[in-house]
């Protein structure tokens, strides 16, 4: 590289996260001669698992599909706590020295791609406010997908009335102290289901309050295969029998979900009552009213939740909440949960390429106004990729995809002596049938924000299919002479 283009980066990956430490080692081992770094808002690395701290903190899939392709997890436990994670992507990042490439307290606030330079100019803000810029010829967003300084909250009525402490798991106090208090936790997701059962251990009482019910599934935090498999067979070997199994088995369970959903949902009920045993009223408070898997599930090692509840530490209650009181939560049947502590576990605000306001050539770009090629690039939008993982899989198993992509983009630019590649509308796709990024997901978190994001067609390159069978072939061996990706 030129002197005069010394501050050129032949790549820049945005997040510190279990995303962007993946990309970084990938891109590493194959594309060698690259020039990057890796920008991170926060002061420290490790993305939701550094940032997340509230009691409980855990996965909500196993390890041997959350974790990378080329790292085994060697953790007796499948479903980990985050602790165990946040160790293991700084492990990752150490032992390929990633971690040197790091650029701390610096957020993306604003990119923008000149064609006359064929690269991006990169605003970044520090923590003394300050902007500096980074130019570079790749960009890879690794910033996940929602909102790091602030949880969705809705507004409830009379909230500034509630004398006690009001908390969002997002920004969990470390000094907050739950010890025989009456806890009353808003939500019925991943987090809610997580938070119930660990701080009913403390706590006085603990209520998951709960406008419809989420399918529920509990399985052991600990694999016995995976774990018997290691003991006769090397580690890489078990690790990739097992990430083969649990693989093979998420795909079966979304597939069910999708052929045949009302014996998929009559097994689930079913499991749960077999937990919370005949006389517990699971058709109000674990049956909802959509099918499997058309939202998230919810996991729950060692029957975690259902124990809690057996033991009558945690209650759950599904009402729609009248307002907030002096003394906790009025319902709208009339009934009042008394509340020292109030959790607001409603949810995420989703954002897209980390909120940063991107343009072409100084014109503002919008995404909604793009179309996504393999649902992670965008139609006119230059040297660019977005790493958006699995909503009904495991995150890692995409986010290593997209890795792979990426770099096999690299070097296929470089074997035609490229300097951009483009994502172009061929003519027969100008009469695509939009449909949404994320299809047939109804999470009020993906709803809220899908209208920001860029549309997937009605055919390929232009799906994002949310399958890793079909994303296997789509980004590690389609050929990508396709007619679509036009290079400059």
């Amino acid at each position: 590289m030129s002197n005069e283009n010394k501050d050129l980066l032949d790549v820049v990956i945005v997040g510190a996260g279990l995303s962007g430490i993946g990309a970084a080692v990938m891109l590493q081992q194959q594309c060698p001669d690259k020039r990057y770094c890796i920008i991170e808002a926060r002061q420290s690395l490790g993305g939701t698992w550094d940032l997340f701290r509230y009691p409980g903190i855990r996965s909500d899939s196993d390890m041997h599909t959350l974790g990378y392709r080329f790292k085994p997890w060697r953790d007796a436990k499948a479903i980990a706590d985050g602790p165990s994670i946040l160790r293991y992507v700084k492990e990752t990042a150490a032992e390929h020295g990633v971690d040197k490439q790091i650029r701390y307290g610096q957020r993306l606030v604003a990119a923008n791609w000149s064609d006359v330079d064929a690269c991006w100019t990169l605003e970044l803000e520090q923590a003394d406010d300050s902007v500096v810029t980074q130019r570079c010829r790749m960009l890879l967003m690794c910033s996940g997908y929602y909102r790091y300084e602030k949880g969705h909250t809705p507004e409830f009525e009379g909230q500034a009335d509630f004398r006690g402490q009001l908390v969002h798991p997002q920004h969990w106090p470390q000094d907050l102290d739950y010890s025989d208090k009456r806890v009353v936790i808003i939500g019925s997701g991943a987090t809610a289901m997580t938070l119930a059962p660990a701080m009913a251990d403390k706590a006085s009482h603990v209520v998951m309050l709960q406008r419809s019910p989420t399918y529920v599934v509990s399985m052991p935090d600990r694999d016995r295969v995976a774990n018997a498999l290691r003991r006769v067979l090397p580690d890489t070997w078990a690790y990739a029998l097992t990430r083969f199994k649990n693989v093979r088995f998420q795909q079966w369970v979304y597939r069910q979900s999708r052929r045949k959903p009302e014996k998929l949902k009559k097994r689930i009920l079913d499991l749960v009552r077999k937990e919370l045993g005949p006389d517990y009223d699971v058709a109000k408070h674990f049956t909802p009213s959509y099918n499997p898997w058309d939202q998230r599930l919810c996991l729950v090692p060692n029957a975690d939740l259902f124990q809690s509840i057996r033991e009558g530490r945690t209650e759950v209650v599904t009402e729609h909440i009248d307002r907030f009181t002096e003394n906790g939560i009025l319902l709208k049947n009339g009934q009042e949960l008394a509340a020292d502590i109030i959790v607001t576990a409603t949810g995420l605000n989703m954002q897209i390429m980390g909120g940063a306001q991107f343009s072409l050539n100084g014109k503002p770009l919008d995404f909604a106004d793009t179309w996504a090629y393999k649902g992670l690039m965008y139609s006119g939008v230059p040297n660019l990729v977005m790493t958006f993982g699995y909503i009904n899989a495991s995150w890692t198993l995409r986010a290593d995809l997209t890795a792979e992509f990426f770099c096999r983009l690299i070097n296929y630019m470089d074997e035609h002596d490229a300097r951009v590649v483009r994502p172009t509308l061929r003519e027969e796709d100008r009469g695509m049938e939009a449909r949404p990024f994320i299809d047939d997901f109804s999470a009020g978190y993906m709803q809220r924000m899908m209208h920001r994001f860029p549309k997937q067609g009605d055919r390929a390159p232009w799906l994002n299919t949310q399958d890793y069978g079909k994303d296997r072939k789509l980004l590690s061996r389609d050929s990508l002479d396709d007619g679509v990706l036009v290079l400059g």
